[in-house]
């Protein structure tokens, strides 16, 4: 008999032991127990005796089952007869380790042998993220309205307890409104508050403010309702929010992606910088409420030029890695100190021709933007398809055959229609009127040509 098998005798012997002990020490207390409180109720009342004898033998056949356990063991390891069982420590015995740092791990705990297989837990795909809504929601009365699919895809790289939290978050609101059912409405509110924290209803925006953030906002989803290759606009809102934004724009795929061509990239690059775009291009001055934007856009251009490749200048080349894949993402420049200063140009200049070709776009659909923008200073939230709508009217394209966006309302306008004062009626809506918007309009471009600004004056 090896060594191991020796080992394992003695572990089957105190296994067997503990077994007997724990249970018939715990059948001990418990008999200990029920008979003190027997002894004072058949003294209070003598006709309760044959029950209370029933529960004082309940935990005597406790003793029972570690008895038998003991047996059964013995009788495995050849001590009651038979022959004895193959006993190694090491049969079944698998061992399971977790980091979020694979890469800085001992090359030798990954030898074959050792810690020689590895097992990614990603962030969950579409088909995952629906698998865990269904998991969390199984205990929540859901209405016939909810989509838990349209839901999966609008919370592309959440984890589970992202989605453990939005279900909670969306019963709440359910009680909240007094209903005892949570609708699709209640879940997109709680996506909402995930992605961009509590609605500030208390932080009130003067007229202008609230007038630049219109602005500010349309000029990001213009561009990508401009843009055929971009993700759609499902939702566009005005209202400050707990995470620090006094707005912003909602839009996701219609279907999960996975790979994003170079003209994709660019479009993210322009929209990102529309909204500093559009306030250069109607007030003539900017604002820091573009510091987000300008450093997402900072980031992907940089990314887009030193990880993918996407690069005239410098072609093919990595030029940066990411050490810590798993934690912060965070990439580290793996090249010389003079290529990094003109990476740090060719950032520069991708930037810059983007917010070019941004404000360029503002300008050719100044129309449309005013009367969105007027429309969103009004409604503070609109979705989807109500600005979708009203683009398609004002530029003249016909309705799709299908025009059901991701919607975050119950309610959007039927029909609306612009005056030649840039008022507008509305079926659901009404005729709102805001005195702010009588001079808007104004300011000339520094940046038009001398013959545009000619034919305006000829005008």
């Amino acid at each position: 008999m090896s060594i191991w098998n020796d080992m394992g005798m003695v572990y089957a012997l105190l296994g067997a032991a503990v077994a007997v002990f724990l249970a018939g020490a715990g059948s001990a207390i418990g008999v200990g127990i029920a008979g003190q409180a027997a002894s004072g109720v058949v003294t209070e009342d003598p006709s309760k005796f044959a029950k209370v004898l029933i529960m004082q033998l309940l935990p005597g056949t406790q003793g029972i089952y570690g008895l038998l356990v003991g047996f059964i063991t013995l009788s495995k390891i050849g001590l009651l007869g038979g022959g004895a069982a193959d006993l190694d420590p090491k049969t079944g015995l698998l061992i399971l380790a977790a980091t979020n740092r694979p890469e800085v791990l001992d090359k030798a705990l990954l030898r074959p042998g050792r810690f020689d297989r590895r097992i990614i837990v990603e962030r969950p795909d579409l088909k995952g993220r629906v698998e865990v809504l269904k998991v969390h929601s199984k205990d929540v009365k859901m209405d016939e309205t909810v989509d838990l699919e349209a839901i999966a895809l609008a919370t592309s790289g959440a984890v589970g307890s992202d989605l453990a939290n939005m279900i909670n978050e969306a019963a709440i609101n359910a009680v909240k409104n007094g209903r005892n059912v949570v609708t699709q409405k209640d879940l997109l509110g709680a996506f909402d508050t995930v992605v961009a924290g509590k609605e500030k209803k208390e932080r009130v925006l003067s007229k202008k403010e609230k007038q630049v953030v219109a602005y500010h906002e349309i000029g990001h989803a213009l561009i990508r309702a401009i843009k055929n290759n971009s993700d759609p606009v499902q939702k566009i809102t005005i209202i400050p929010h707990t995470n620090g934004s006094l707005g912003y724009v909602l839009n996701f795929p219609e279907e999960e992606k996975h790979l994003e061509t170079k003209d994709e990239l660019m479009t993210d690059l322009i929209s990102l910088v529309g909204g500093r775009a559009a306030e250069e291009v109607v007030f003539g001055s900017v604002t820091n409420g573009a510091y987000d934007d300008i450093k997402k856009a900072t980031n992907l251009a940089k990314t887009m030029i030193t990880r993918y490749g996407m690069s005239d200048r410098f072609g093919l080349v990595a030029l940066s890695t990411v050490e810590d894949e798993y934690l912060s993402g965070r990439a580290s420049m793996n090249c010389a100190q003079a290529t990094e200063a003109e990476v740090d140009d060719e950032v520069k200049k991708l930037i810059a021709s983007c917010y070019e070709e941004a404000k360029q776009i503002i300008r050719e659909n100044r129309e449309v933007m005013d009367q969105l923008a007027r429309y969103l200073y009004d409604h503070e939230t609109i979705t989807g398809k109500e600005f979708m709508k009203i683009f398609r009217e004002a530029k003249g394209i016909p309705e799709p055959v299908d025009t059901s966006l991701f919607s975050t309302s119950e309610k959007v306008a039927e029909s609306v229609t612009f005056n030649e004062d840039g008022s507008y009626s509305s079926t659901v809506s009404g005729e709102p009127e805001s005195d702010i918007w009588k001079n808007i309009g104004s300011h000339s471009d520094d940046n038009e040509s001398d013959d545009t600004a000619k034919e305006k004056e000829d005008d």
